[in-house]
């Protein structure tokens, strides 16, 4: 039977001790290894080597301390026989791209507790196109208790040594999405994965605009394999501040047409968030108008080293030379620490900035006819340059002074306009609605925080478009 044959080949290790590889074995290069990944497996202490069945095959496996490599364990052939060399092929995976491991266990119902022991499983994190991950298992069967022991022991002990896995966490739900939604996201694929590796979690809902550009994809899986892995990104912050009293940290922040959009949406909560955003964009263009105002800003100046500036972060507001200044009417500013990448722009509204690169992306439209502001929106949506336009001003900066010169933010209860407020003018911060009457001051602080994400690919292949449009 089939059950024989696999146990017959799996025991060949039960009842001794795990076979210690002499150091030189680790030199024995395999065939298909280039020959840098020959240096590199040279170079590697062997931990441990034994048998166990992979993908119903009997495979000499060897653990390093970077890696788990399997070859085929098969009779002689003939040499240039190429079916042979094939079949013989050496596979390997990263250590550290495994975020849990298991003993396999046949349990019946009699069995409540534990079953059979049928091996180790594997739980390894993949990379699959546009920066998405996903989760995936690697069985290592053999039948031996001892066998068995030894490899578990030993892959828990070096999982444990992983400095930046969290051991706990606080996980936030988006109140701006259905609740049921979320908490059926969440429960179906977070929690599982999260409870997988061991890791603890206290739930609460708050917004966090940063997911989609740390990750470069809003996908549930690949931001917990992100959080599951230990895989950090140093990640640039702003201070909002008016007048020396802080406001708010952030990482981006829309003037005029971006903060009266927010303010419409945030008075029409009962909608569900795809129809309120819709629904606030197109009555915020029925009634676009400018700001006047007056912007300062002090340029990104690239020769300073980013660390340094973290370190010893010398006020250069008080160089007042090299501040520029602009004024006028202005439809919408934005200030971009980030990319911000989010569904209606996937390039992100700010495709020339980074997560920690020192800087920020000031992008200025100034007023316009409403059919050609609307193309620069819709331009977001495409692989199109959505600042080749006219009226369009990017800037890379450091610092920014927004001054609205009116002083009010144009509120008259006689007048019939909803982002209008007695409490200044509208601001959407991170998808927060901030209110302020007087001048903002956004100061970038490189670097500040370490968040977990993963390097980003460009993703070119647009296919997402505004349905308000």
């Amino acid at each position: 039977m089939p059950r024989r044959r696999r146990r017959s080949r799996v025991s060949a290790l039960e009842g001794g001790r795990e076979e210690e590889a002499p150091p030189e074995a680790a030199a024995v290069p395999s065939a298909p290894l280039t020959s840098q990944q020959q240096t590199e497996a040279a170079a590697e202490r062997i931990l441990l080597r034994g048998i166990f069945e992979i993908r119903r095959g009997s495979c000499d496996v060897v653990l390093s301390e970077r890696a788990l490599r399997w070859r085929p364990i098969l009779p002689e052939r003939p040499a240039g026989d190429s079916k042979y060399d094939w079949l013989c092929k050496e596979e390997f995976i990263e250590l550290k791209d495994i975020f849990s491991v298991k003993l396999k266990r046949r349990c019946s119902v009699k069995q409540q507790r534990s079953g059979t022991l049928l091996g180790i499983t594997l739980f390894i994190c993949l990379k699959k196109q546009q920066n998405k991950l996903k989760n995936s298992t690697l069985d290592l069967i053999n039948l031996s208790e001892d066998h068995c022991d030894i490899w578990f022991r030993q892959f828990k002990k070096i999982l444990a040594g992983f400095p930046n896995r969290p051991k706990s966490l606080k996980i936030f739900l988006n109140p701006q999405s259905h609740k049921k939604e979320a908490t059926h996201v969440y429960h179906e694929k977070v929690e599982p994965l999260l409870k997988l590796a061991g890791i603890k979690t206290d739930v609460t809902r708050s917004t966090n605009v940063l997911a989609h550009s740390l990750h470069g994809v809003p996908h549930v899986v690949t931001a917990t394999l992100h959080i599951i892995m230990g895989h950090v990104q140093l990640v640039d912050v702003c201070t909002f501040s008016t007048t020396g009293k802080l406001l708010r940290f952030g990482f981006s922040a829309m003037f005029g047409f971006g903060g009266r959009t927010l303010a419409l949406a945030e008075k029409y909560r009962w909608m569900s968030p795809n129809q309120r955003r819709d629904f606030a964009v197109v009555k915020a263009l029925a009634k676009l108008k400018p700001e006047d105002c007056e912007i300062s800003f002090l340029p990104f100046n690239s020769s300073d080293d980013v660390q340094e500036r973290r370190e010893q972060r010398s006020p250069k507001s008080d160089c007042n030379d090299q501040w520029q200044m602009i004024q006028g009417q202005f439809l919408n500013v934005s200030i971009m620490a980030i990319p911000c990448l989010c569904s209606v722009a996937p390039r992100g509204l700010a495709p020339t900035t980074r997560l920690n690169n020192g800087s920020m992306a000031l992008i200025i439209a100034r007023n316009t006819s409403r059919s050609e502001f609307i193309k620069h929106l819709k331009r977001y949506a495409s692989v199109k340059n959505q600042f080749n336009f006219p009226f369009v001003e990017t800037y890379t900066v450091e610092e920014v002074k927004v001054h609205p010169r009116n002083n009010t933010s144009g509120y008259n209860p006689e007048e019939e306009d909803e982002t209008a407020s007695e409490n200044g003018f509208p601001w959407n911060v991170d998808g927060d609605l901030m209110e302020v009457s007087s001048e903002v001051h956004i100061r970038l602080h490189p670097r500040l925080i370490s968040l977990y994400g993963g390097s980003m690919e460009e993703v070119n292949d647009s296919k997402v478009t505004c349905n308000c449009f």
